[in-house]
């Protein structure tokens, strides 16, 4: 079998504060004075972000790399796309490669879109008379084409990402290397995505697929790499590999007591969650929570210093790492004037949890008010909501009906012709 990518005991170990090479000579005396009459300082930190890691890729395999933030995802596909080099190991890709790591990556700021193309397609070794021929499908894709000619600093993220992934998928890569793709972008964009990689697999090309989306990984890759803490957790088949990430959150408290020995959360420091509570509208602990409740949930934090204006986030996503909601404080324009060194706590009360059965996933978030600084991010913690008689019909909902539902009713018109006796569906208000 030939090999599009092999990779041998590939690692990557970054220094935290060295002095790069390349420091300008201001950086290089402000160093020495740092560090006066030659003295050294302490030895400076490092971190490993792969360790060890090796896989070999078939020529028109589409696989999906899978991890928790920090796992070092994001630093293999640089890696292979040698935007940065490994402390050691191998790496071999042949062919084309067309990467998109990040929202704009490969982009001059000073360009416009249609010459942004035409600079992507001579770095892919592409020929102009090549990317001439796909112009016109690439703009068309990317829904740009009111602005094709405005300069790239004047494009949204989203209008970023849309051209940046039309030009990959367009210049017959024989490699395709895609970051988190779907984070960005609306559901008829993320459609035209998963059908433009699904194209890609049709036609043999071999795509590496890193993404949260658990049912977009399972759809659209037939194996799957699970990284974690820089290493090769587990290699197999994408539904298997699927199934064991997710078994993995099982074991993490269900009822989020205790957030303050979450790993791999980001962020500063300065606020971190330290608790969360599930409650109902009285106050009292929630026992279960079921399709159809009214539930308050309790954040707890800690601030090492006081904090101004800080905002407050939460995502949910189904167990296969779908976006169910995102929410915040900065969303309902609420302006928390600041947080105060010590203990505190903010509720998030939810009128109707209209979710079907199943077990969810939230991320916590506090930022500044504009997003950044992020001075925690990422806070994992489970949620399962138990079955419900939400339509007072005695018939339970379970997870065959959906992720959501709406509260509804049904209502049948009188039939004149059959006596004006006028049939009501179960519940109808008469």
């Amino acid at each position: 079998m030939s090999y599009d990518i092999v990779v041998e005991n590939l690692s990557k170990r970054y220094r935290i504060g060295k002095l790069r090479g390349y420091a300008t000579i201001r950086e290089r005396i402000v160093e020495s004075l740092r560090r006066p009459l030659g003295r050294r300082g302490a030895a400076p930190a490092s971190i490993w972000a792969l360790r060890d890691v090796s896989f070999r890729v078939g020529a028109g395999e589409v696989v999906g790399i899978i991890g928790r933030n920090g796992a070092g995802k994001s630093t293999l596909l640089k890696l292979l796309s040698r935007i940065t080099y490994p402390t050691s190991g191998r790496i071999r890709v042949r062919g084309r490669v067309a990467s998109l790591l990040e929202v704009g990556t490969g982009f001059h700021e000073e360009l416009t879109g249609r010459e942004n193309v035409y600079l992507n397609g001579s770095i892919l070794g592409m020929r102009k008379r090549e990317v001439e021929e796909r112009f016109d499908a690439i703009v068309e894709f990317s829904g740009v084409g009111a602005f094709i000619d405005t300069p790239i600093k004047r494009y949204s993220s989203g209008m970023r990402l849309r051209l940046g992934f039309a030009v990959a998928a367009h210049l017959d890569p024989d490699v395709l290397i895609v970051d988190e793709v779907l984070a960005v972008g609306d559901a008829g964009f993320q459609k035209r995505c998963l059908q433009a990689m699904d194209g890609l697999r049709s036609g043999g090309r071999t795509v590496l697929f890193v993404s949260h989306n658990m049912a977009a990984v399972e759809n659209l890759c037939s194996r799957g790499i699970w990284i974690e803490g820089g290493r090769v957790r587990l290699d197999a088949p994408a539904h298997e590999v699927i199934a064991e990430y997710m078994a993995s959150f099982a074991g993490e408290q269900t009822g989020g007591l205790d957030l303050s020995s979450v790993e791999n959360r980001l962020g500063t420091g300065e606020i971190r969650f330290t608790r969360i509570e599930y409650l109902s509208p009285d106050g009292t602990p929630c026992g279960t929570v079921r399709s159809g409740d009214a539930l308050v949930i309790r954040l707890h934090y800690h601030a090492e210093t006081t904090v101004p204006h800080p905002s407050i986030g939460f995502r949910m996503y189904t167990s296969m790492g779908t976006l169910v909601t995102d929410t915040s404080t900065w969303h309902h324009g609420l302006d928390v004037s600041e947080a105060r060194p010590g203990d505190g706590f903010i509720d998030l009360e939810v009128d109707l949890l209209n979710l079907v059965p199943g077990r969810y996933s939230m991320s916590l978030w506090v930022t500044g008010l504009g997003g950044t600084p992020v001075y925690d991010g990422d806070v994992r913690a489970n949620l399962d909501v138990e079955v419900g008689d939400v339509y007072g019909s005695g018939r339970l909902l379970d997870s065959r009906y959906g992720i959501v539902y709406f509260p509804q009713r049904w209502r049948i018109p009188h039939n004149e012709s059959a006596g004006g006796a006028g049939a009501r569906s179960p519940g109808d208000p008469t």
